[in-house]
């Protein structure tokens, strides 16, 4: 290992330890699942698509659902018993149908999915999800951190932290792992975002994210606003930091003797084994 990789290294793990003491709590560990095969339902645009190919193998999983996949037909449909939010945005947004909608939805469903949060957000979430239905809600941390490989194995494990969460796929993943799960799936992952990025002749960088469903204008506006001040050198960082993650998870993944298998035609992630939904 050359000299300037170990600084990098020494400093990211510098970094991580006052990251993780500002920002991580403690959180509980989730039972054993009944079965260790899980799906993660990423929003990416396949899905329609491998729903409707392969919603009756879908529909026999346990799955795990993201971000605004409850506002969809699909998710009385699949059913997912879990669900992951990190964006900040689903706690502190006031007066946003389409997050009301999110939590009524999710509060409301029948099969009583745990839903997963960041542990800074417990508080909001429980207000969100009502009484009673917070005793569904499990807290993660959702801290990034790199570091020494022992280093990112060792809070990785200790669940204090996890590789730089980009997007919900990266925590939806590392939760999965810490839930026990050992074989996991992932479908709508595409992250085909550079064939869709562009600058326009006024020099606004558009960074469509397309989904299986279609946002709302109330979403899309949100989104646009978002990223009217951010320079493409940012937004092509911000790609290669999710990228990274996903390599960083594959090698802790290997670390505990889970396997992830990437079941997304045509996905841009390069850090999992291609394989097919199981039969």
């Amino acid at each position: 290992m050359s000299t300037t990789k170990i600084l990098s290294d020494l400093g990211a793990t510098l970094k991580g330890i006052v990251k993780i003491a500002l920002h991580s709590r403690p959180v509980g560990r989730a039972a054993a699942p009944a079965s260790r095969r899980l799906v993660i339902l990423a929003n990416g645009p396949s899905l329609r698509g491998t729903i409707d190919t392969r919603g009756d193998i879908l529909s026999h999983m346990t799955a795990m659902a993201v971000n605004f996949f409850a506002n969809t037909p699909e998710f009385e449909q699949l059913r997912p018993q879990l669900y992951i939010l990190a964006d900040p945005h689903f706690f502190t947004a006031t007066a946003q149908a389409n997050v009301d909608s999110l939590w009524s939805r999710l509060a409301g469903a029948a099969w009583e999915p745990t839903v997963y949060v960041p542990a800074r957000y417990m508080a909001a979430a429980r207000a969100r999800i009502g009484a009673s239905a917070a005793g569904r809600l499990r807290a993660f941390n959702c801290v990034g951190v790199e570091g020494f490989g022992a280093f990112e194995r060792a809070v990785y494990r200790s669940r204090l932290a996890m590789p730089r969460p980009r997007n919900v796929l990266i925590p939806a993943i590392m939760t999965a792992l810490h839930a026990g799960y050992t074989e996991i799936y992932l479908v709508g992952a595409d992250h085909s975002w550079m064939e869709t990025i562009r600058v326009t002749d006024d020099n606004v960088v558009v960074n469509v994210q397309p989904h299986f469903y279609t946002d709302s204008g109330a979403e899309t506006s949100r989104v646009t606003a978002a990223y009217r001040d951010v320079r493409l050198h940012e937004v092509v960082h911000s790609f290669y930091t999710a990228f990274a993650a996903y390599h960083r998870i594959r090698r802790y993944a290997d670390s505990i003797g889970a396997h992830i298998y990437n079941s997304t035609p045509g996905s841009y992630i390069d850090a999992f084994e291609r394989r097919p939904l199981p039969q």
